[in-house]
């Protein structure tokens, strides 16, 4: 990125003295020398067009940066790992049947899978049954699914400095999914201040949902971590296949958000 610094100056200051030659005008002729007052007025103008342009340039390169993350972090995810074509549980359960420790394993994966109700299937279906914040002391937060922001555009409130995890419980049906995870992106005006990638597993179909705590965390605390934040969560597998997408709005304030606000 090219930066415009103006063009050069025609004062000239040596060791204190004042140059009396003549100064070429902007038609190239020659004509009386610049007084210092006004050499200073037109330094005084560069400095400021140089400062101007470096603080845009400055900026548009930021929100290029946040733009370049972003597709090349869809595109990692997207990519997946290439685990070849997809079979039904039946047939996986036949495949390698007479390796004794493979067919061990298959049983115990799908230990608890009713085959006459997945038949055929071939793609894994996931379902985020629910998402919550859970913080020592404090009722758990539970965060309704889709995203209902309040009146604000705020999802959640978080207080400054303190010890929490993520909690969440889905469904799995169909077939086994394999190396989900789930990836979380931060923002605070527009900077990336944040990005989380948590494997969760492979899991095979049951009734009963699964449920989550992620490692504990704790929020930033201080006068500049305070204020409103974007985030993204994605929940996404081996194949690169998303099951929830979430763009959402939260804050970090001094104490935790009432229960009217």
């Amino acid at each position: 990125m090219s930066l415009a610094v103006g063009a050069p100056s025609t004062c000239s200051k040596d060791m204190g003295l004042e140059d009396s030659s003549e100064a070429p005008d902007k038609n190239g002729l020659l004509g009386p020398p610049k007084s210092a007052e006004l050499c200073e007025e037109e330094e005084e103008r560069e400095r400021s067009t140089i400062s101007r342009t470096m603080s845009e340039a400055s900026l548009y390169a930021t929100e290029d940066e946040h733009d370049d993350d972003d597709d090349e972090e869809d595109e990692e995810e997207g990519k997946g790992i290439d685990l070849g074509p997809q079979v039904s549980l039946k047939d996986q359960l036949e495949k390698d049947k007479d390796d004794e420790s493979l067919r061990r394993w298959k049983e115990q994966l799908l230990a608890s899978v009713d085959l006459n109700s997945v038949g055929e299937n071939l793609e894994p279906e996931v379902q985020i049954l629910s998402l919550s914040i859970i913080s020592a002391g404090r009722p758990d937060m539970v965060l309704p699914l889709p995203v209902v922001p309040n009146s604000k555009g705020v999802w959640f409130t978080l207080k400054e400095g303190s010890a929490y995890r993520l909690k969440f419980s889905f469904s799995v049906s169909n077939n086994i999914v394999s190396g989900l995870r789930y990836t979380n992106t931060v923002w605070k005006t527009g900077v990336k201040v944040d990005s989380t990638k948590e494997m969760l597993g492979t899991f095979s179909p049951q009734v009963e949902p699964y449920i989550y705590e992620a490692p504990e965390d704790t929020t930033p605390s201080g006068i500049f971590a305070r204020g409103s934040y974007s985030a993204r969560t994605r929940f996404v597998d081996d194949d690169g296949k998303c099951y929830l997408e979430i763009n959402y709005a939260f804050d970090i304030r001094k104490e935790w958000a009432s229960a009217a606000s």
